[in-house]
């Protein structure tokens, strides 16, 4: 399996525990079961399903549900377990991957052995990685922007998506007017919100107290940070022009993806990996920390997984990889960038610790090719001036990272073990400490990019 192939990654807020898609096996028919981001299920009665393919399964869904045709490149089938996830390509055969599942997890995974013999993957139809966010602003399809929602608000709730505090009740107020309706002070809804505030926020914003209720009613206590500001925002939240109910649904679920296209790896792959700790203390202990690796169109990603701040982030244009093999060493995927070490512009290189690093690689080059490619669509789609609304200009390609001091989005180096080198004349000298390495031709062109390269020469300094 590679980029081009699928798409493989660490489990999320989709995961469920051990349930199958697949509920009967007969001699000429079978019950299929795909789930959606909501959880709901849409049962199928395929005929052969062994010999069943991902293109025809993803069709035979489109239709239950009555989707556009905007669905088939906005979606794509997955197999989910809580030990893995992998996005299938049209011509996977669901059936025949899900039988050698516990070949892919003893491959891509560090499980222990017993969990790999418990564990069964589920069918899903969720957002395609490859799904540009520019087309996504295209769509006006309710069913289908209700889907893509659904999903971004699952991957907020469950931290996968670091956010801002702030970010998060902006977000949290109009899942608050899509499940509770419009703000009314005084009214019943003002309960369900505080008995749900973990469906409106993430769960370390959800410090539960009297202020909320307080607040609602006006008796003058102080609600906690996230619920005041949930309970703002949700004050602030405009409605849509006609007032009717369905439309203004389809004006907050358009409002949300736009917010969420702010978060620099929305719609992302995430994997599973380690990093190297900084030394620290008197006998420079370091360690390693578990983090995710986000993949997306844009960039790369890497997130602490315990805090759910990011440690690293990369647009294509600022790095170059590669990926070493187990049969080579351990399984490390590898990013080099420019930085500077006390002042000194080096290149510096991240080791990621993964047994997915290959998958990953994979996917970073399939990524920087379909945006070579589909470039030209882009540009010409701007200069015609083709509209993503009746009179409106054409979407911007990509948002501007948010820049919030301390923003959770921000990279944090000061978090990272990096190796960093520098160019000395016709020499490249690792600033410290010593150590040899090849450095990596793999990288966006540099006619289109900002990253300074440091080319390999015959005088590579022996560590």
């Amino acid at each position: 399996m590679d980029g081009t192939e699928g798409t493989a990654g660490q489990p999320g807020p989709a995961e469920r525990s051990h349930r199958s898609s697949v509920s009967s096996v007969g001699a000429r028919a079978a019950d299929v079961l795909v789930y959606l981001a909501d959880d709901t299920v849409v049962p199928l009665a395929v005929e052969n399903l062994p010999s069943l393919s991902a293109h025809e399964l993803h069709r035979a869904v489109r239709e239950v549900l009555q989707l556009p045709d905007i669905a088939l490149d906005a979606f794509a089938l997955w197999l989910v377990s809580p030990l893995l996830e992998v996005q299938l390509k049209p011509k996977h055969q669901p059936y025949k991957l899900g039988r050698q599942w516990p070949e892919l997890l003893l491959r891509f995974t560090d499980a222990p052995d017993d969990d790999v013999a418990m564990d069964e993957p589920s069918l899903q139809f969720r957002r395609n990685v490859f799904f540009p966010k520019r087309r996504e602003l295209q769509i006006h399809d309710e069913e289908v922007l209700r889907l893509l929602y659904e999903e971004a608000k699952g991957n907020v709730l469950a931290a996968r998506y670091p956010c801002d505090v702030e970010d998060c009740e902006t977000l949290g107020a109009l899942v608050c007017r899509v499940q509770l309706g419009p703000y009314q002070p005084g009214q019943p809804t003002a309960c369900a919100l505080r008995e749900k505030l973990d469906s409106f926020l993430p769960a370390h914003l959800c410090k539960r107290g009297h202020g909320l209720f307080a607040a609602l009613r006006g008796r003058g206590a102080k609600a906690g940070t996230g619920e005041q500001g949930l309970l703002n925002a949700y004050c602030k939240v405009k409605e849509a022009g006609d007032g009717e109910h369905g439309a203004s649904l389809s004006t907050h679920y358009r409002a949300y993806l736009l917010k969420s296209h702010e978060l620099p790896f929305y719609g992302c792959a995430f994997f599973h990996g380690e990093v190297d700790k900084p030394a620290q203390g008197f006998l420079h202990r370091g360690g390693r920390k578990p983090v995710a690796v986000a993949i997306s169109l844009e960039g790369v990603h890497v997130i602490d997984s315990r805090e759910k701040h990011v440690l690293l982030g990369l647009r294509f244009q600022e790095l170059s990889w590669d990926h070493t093999s187990p049969e080579e060493e351990e399984s490390v995927l590898w990013l080099e960038f420019d930085g500077d070490n006390e002042g000194t512009p080096v290149n510096k290189l991240l080791k990621i610790y993964s047994k997915q690093a290959e998958l990953m690689s994979s996917l970073i080059e399939y990524c920087i090719e379909l945006n070579q490619t589909s470039e030209p669509a882009a540009s010409q789609e701007n200069v015609s001036g083709t509209p993503s609304a009746a009179g409106a200009p054409p979407p911007p390609i990509q948002r501007p990272q948010l820049r919030r001091q301390g923003s959770v989005v921000c990279s944090r180096l000061q978090h990272l073990s990096t190796i960093d080198y520098v160019e000395e004349g016709q020499q490249i000298k690792r600033v410290k400490p010593k150590r040899t390495t090849s450095f990596f031709s793999r990288q966006l062109s540099m006619g289109q990019g900002s990253y300074t390269v440091v080319q390999p020469t015959d005088s590579l300094e022996q560590g």
